[in-house]
C-alpha cells in the first residue's frame, strides 16, 4: 500500500508529526534516515510570517518566522504547517510558502504541501481561536482551507482532533467539511483538546472519520510501537499514520514499523549506537542552531535517548546542567559503561 501527496510517493504512509521545539532539521534529518517517508515543519505562524515582509530592518525577517520554514533538500518531501485563524492571512502565508518568496526564506526547495494546524491544544494558541479552537469554529475551518486552496497550487492538508472535549466529538463532520473545502489529506489526533496529551486515544473516531470522506486519512495518537501503528491501521482502515513523541528519542521507530509492515525482523539499537545517535544529534544542533542555543536546545533531545537505561534519572540531571557537548558526552559514557555490565 502507496499513498500520493501532491507529487509525494510514500511507500508506506509513515510520517513525522509536527512538534513545536522538537521537530527542528536535526531531528527530521534524523527521522529521514531512519524511515520517515513524510516530514513537517514546527508550526508557522501565518500572520508573523506575513507582518515580517513589512519589517523595517532585514534581521527581523532572519531572526522571526521564516527560518522555521527552511527546508534542505534531504528533507523532502516535506510539508510546511502553518497556524492561524484568518483565512486571508493564512492564503498569503501559503502562497508565500508555495513561492519561496518571502523575505528570510532560506528553504532549497518548495515545500510538497502546505498544512493547516487545526489540532495544537495549547492555551496561548487556542486562545487566540487558533489551533484545536477551530474545532468549535468548522465554517470558519472551511473558510480557511478554500482560500488557501484558491491561493496556492500544492496540496492543502489538515490535521485535526477528535473534538474540542468529549462532548463535541466532531471529527468527521468536520472532515466533510475540509473535503468539501479542498483539503487534500486530512490527519486525526485521536484525542480531544481537553485531552491535551493524556494516554489513551479512541481509535473509532480516525475510523469514522474515514468513512465520512473520499480524500486520504492520516491516523494520529499515541504510536510508540510498529504494534500501535499496525493497530491503527488495521482497526481504522486508515492511509498512513504519523508518528509524533514515539520518535523522540527514538527515529528507528519508522525502520520498526516499516520492516514489521513488509514482514522484515527488525533488530533494535544497541546502547552504544543510542549514545552515538544522540551525540550525532546534538553537535548537529549546534551546527545548525549555534553553540548557546544548540546546546540549551540539545540537551531534553539526549535525555530522550537515555528511557529505559540503567542510571538514566540521574544522567538526565547531570545533562541538564551541563555547561559543554564535552560534559554531555562523559555523562553519557557513563551511562554506555554502566549499562554495558548489564
Amino acid at each position: 500500500m502507496s499513498l500520493t501527496i501532491g507529487t509525494a510517493v510514500l511507500p508506506h504512509g509513515l510520517m513525522l508529526a509536527p512538534m513545536a521545539g522538537v521537530t527542528d532539521r536535526s531531528f527530521r534529518l534524523l527521522c529521514r534516515a531512519h524511515g520517515a517517508e513524510y516530514l513537517v515543519s514546527e508550526m508557522v505562524s501565518a500572520k508573523a510570517l506575513c507582518y515580517e515582509q513589512k519589517a523595517k530592518r532585514r534581521e527581523a525577517a532572519l531572526m522571526g518566522t521564516a527560518p522555521l520554514a527552511a527546508i534542505s533538500a534531504k528533507e523532502a518531501p516535506m510539508a510546511i504547517q502553518i497556524f492561524g485563524s484568518e483565512p486571508d492571512f493564512m492564503a498569503e502565508a501559503a502562497r508565500m510558502l508555495e513561492a519561496s518568496s518571502y523575505r528570510g526564506c532560506l528553504s532549497e526547495i518548495p515545500p510538497v504541501a502546505i498544512d493547516v494546524n487545526m489540532g495544537c491544544p495549547v492555551r496561548k494558541i487556542t486562545g487566540n481561536g487558533e489551533g484545536s479552537a477551530l474545532m468549535k469554529n468548522p465554517r470558519l475551518a472551511g473558510e480557511i482551507v478554500a482560500a488557501m486552496t484558491k491561493a496556492v497550487k500544492l496540496p492543502v492538508t489538515v490535521k485535526i482532533r477528535a473534538g474540542w472535549d468529549s462532548d463535541s466529538i466532531n471529527a468527521p463532520e468536520m472532515a466533510k467539511i475540509l473535503e468539501q473545502s479542498g483539503a487534500a489529506l486530512i490527519c486525526v489526533h485521536a484525542r480531544t483538546k481537553e485531552q491535551l496529551y493524556t494516554p489513551g486515544i479512541d481509535l473509532s473516531v480516525i475510523e469514522r472519520v474515514k468513512r465520512s470522506v473520499s480524500i486520504p486519512v492520516i491516523g494520529n495518537g499515541d504510536i510508540s510501537s510498529a504494534e500501535d501503528a499496525l493497530t491503527m491501521m488495521e482497526k481504522t482502515g486508515c492511509d498512513g499514520v504519523m508518528v509524533g513523541r514515539g520518535a523522540m528519542g527514538n527515529p528507528w521507530l519508522f525502520e520498526e514499523i516499516s520492516a514489521r509492515m513488509e514482514g522484515r525482523d527488525f533488530v533494535a539499537p544497541t546502547v552504544e549506537k543510542r549514545i552515538e545517535t544522540a551525540l550525532l544529534q546534538l553537535e548537529e544542533m549546534i551546527k545548525h542552531k549555534g553553540a548557546r542555543v544548540g546546546l540549551a536546545e540539545g540537551k531534553k533531545h539526549v535525555s530522550w535517548y537515555l528511557n529505559g537505561l540503567r542510571g538514566a534519572a540521574s544522567a538526565r540531571a547531570a545533562i541538564m546542567t551541563a555547561d559543554s557537548p564535552e560534559a554531555i558526552g562523559a555523562v553519557l559514557k557513563s551511562v554506555l559503561n554502566e549499562n554495558e555490565k548489564i
